[in-house]
């Protein structure tokens, strides 16, 4: 048997190869969604499937696999080498449930289904996109089948991107959401709404552009390790720690369409940046979890974004990039414009109070099209349905309903559910930080906002996957996940801005 040095060497060459493609297939992937001409869709998807089965290969080798099985018998490993070891036989066993013949296909599918879901949401029509959708589901109901469940098939995709999750640990949470936001959400209705026609002027492209530049330097994203482009769905994407690229839309008839999702991608963006560079390409390397990222761009988007203190010194920054627009609106009126609450159709742009809404939607959905008892033609009514009885709102058309999100597209089924957790996370870990950091609002405030990202490189973006979400959530707060401290946060939040009884 080779030493364990030697072994561990061979491991990581192995593996960061198999980086190395997926990483030059995200790029690919970046480029579909931003730069890449119509024409070039049914070559780009040849292009994808070939390097996700190159890579897939690598990762289920008889080889690779022996190497781990060794490794993990190794009893002279560094704590850290034996966490990448003990997290990679985890993925390779679950890989190894997954045929090559299978990633390929995943990966052709992707690829159609996003390009048809781009033509349904330019003729408006989910018809368009059905077809595509419906070859999807069935391939994630296979791979579930694959990976193996013990009670919902659900479990097996939501273990994707939140381990351990389960429907059995989602369907409470849920039933939470369902029980207590309606109330506060009736007590805000009941009050004097607060005006956002601020938001709703005319904002030239290049100066929105160019303010959120401003936010995101000033965030601590380092631009000579990343970029932001324009997209049709803002998303961010990494390719290592010094290059990670996030993307927005501009509505030059809507500045809070720009401003939020620089800041929320802004969040995912910073997580990557922190991920140690040493580890690249291993699971240490690597974000701890969907719900853990969600935790990052929400803390930011909302808890900092929105919050009152953000706006005391960027406020003046953004009258003199728009002299004319705020001339009449006084600081506390844009505070209380950029935190209303109102049912609306689109869960990115939606409010922290209706948001969670949004997403159960989508996850009784997805839960009711793995198991099988709602078909992709029904999708559409259903979808309304759910809109009405929670938000008693109807979309007029798909583009605002249906079509709105590009997840499906991408096969992310059981994707959803780590929004609602990552606002779960992310006021647990403020007010942690509120507690870690002397003079924490004070900071924030002045514009300075390094102390708040130190803590988090400290506190969340070192550890990679060490952890998983549960015990990261206790090894940065004390506690495991605790929905009180959410809607403690959001309730003292809205009773000022809508001057209602906490």
């Amino acid at each position: 048997m080779q030493n364990a040095k030697q072994l561990y060497t061979e491991y990581t060459t192995l593996l960061q190869k198999a980086a190395d493609i997926n990483y030059a297939s995200a790029v690919l992937g970046w480029d579909q969604e931003t730069y890449m001409p119509p024409k070039g869709a049914e070559y780009r998807a040849r292009q994808l499937a070939t390097l996700a089965s190159m890579a897939h290969e690598l990762l289920t080798s008889e080889k690779y696999g022996n190497l781990l099985h060794e490794l993990s018998q190794a009893d002279n490993l560094a704590d850290t080498e034996r966490s990448n070891v003990r997290l990679s036989l985890q993925d390779y066993e679950k890989n190894k449930k997954l045929s090559p013949e299978f990633v390929e296909q995943m990966s052709k599918q992707t690829s159609e289904c996003f390009n048809a879901w781009i033509a349904a949401r330019k003729q408006n029509d989910f018809q368009v996109f059905a077809p595509s959708l419906t070859k999807m589901i069935g391939l994630k109901r296979k791979q579930a089948e694959l990976y193996g469940y013990k009670t919902h098939p659900y479990d097996a995709l939501l273990d994707d991107y939140e381990k351990d999750a389960t429907v059995a640990m989602l369907d409470p949470v849920f039933k939470g959401i369902k029980q207590q936001l309606p109330l506060l959400l009736d007590k805000i209705k009941a009050a004097p709404q607060v005006s956002n026609s601020c938001f709703h002027q005319y904002f030239p492209k290049d100066k929105q552009w160019d303010f959120g530049i401003e936010v995101l330097k000033h965030m601590g994203f380092d631009f000579e390790a990343g970029r932001q482009d324009i997209s049709e769905h803002p998303f961010t994407t990494s390719f290592s720690a010094t290059d990670v690229r996030i993307t927005t839309r501009v509505d030059e008839n809507n500045f809070a369409s720009m401003l939020w999702s620089c800041i929320h991608e802004g969040g995912h963006a910073l997580y990557e940046q922190g991920l140690p560079e040493d580890q690249y390409g291993l699971p240490l390397g690597s974000p701890a979890s969907l719900g853990i990222h969600e935790s990052q761009s929400r803390l930011w988007e909302n808890c900092i974004g929105r919050s009152r203190e953000f706006w005391e010194y960027f406020y003046p920054q953004l009258r003199k990039y728009f002299p004319p627009k705020f001339l009449h609106v006084s600081l506390d009126d844009f505070y209380k414009a950029a935190n209303k609450v109102e049912p609306s159709l689109i869960r990115t742009e939606a409010d922290e109070v209706t948001y969670h809404f949004h997403v159960l939607i989508r996850y009784e959905i997805e839960k009711a099209l793995i198991e099988g008892a709602l078909d992709t033609k029904d999708i559409p009514a259903k979808w309304n349905e759910l809109y009405n009885r929670y938000l008693g709102i109807m979309p007029a058309d798909d583009k605002t309903g249906v079509l709105q999100d590009v997840h499906w597209s991408h096969g992310s089924f059981g994707y959803f559910p780590t929004y609602t957790l990552g606002s779960f996370y992310a006021a647990q870990f403020f007010h942690q930080a509120q507690q870690d950091i002397a003079g924490l609002q004070e900071q924030i405030t002045n514009g300075e906002l390094a102390g708040l990202l130190q803590w988090l490189r400290a506190k969340v973006h070192k550890h990679g996957r060490r952890y998983n979400s549960e015990e990261l959530c206790e090894r940065v707060t004390g506690k495991k996940l605790d929905a009180g401290f959410f809607m403690w946060y959001i309730t003292h939040k809205y009773a000022g801005v809508y001057g209602i009884a906490e």
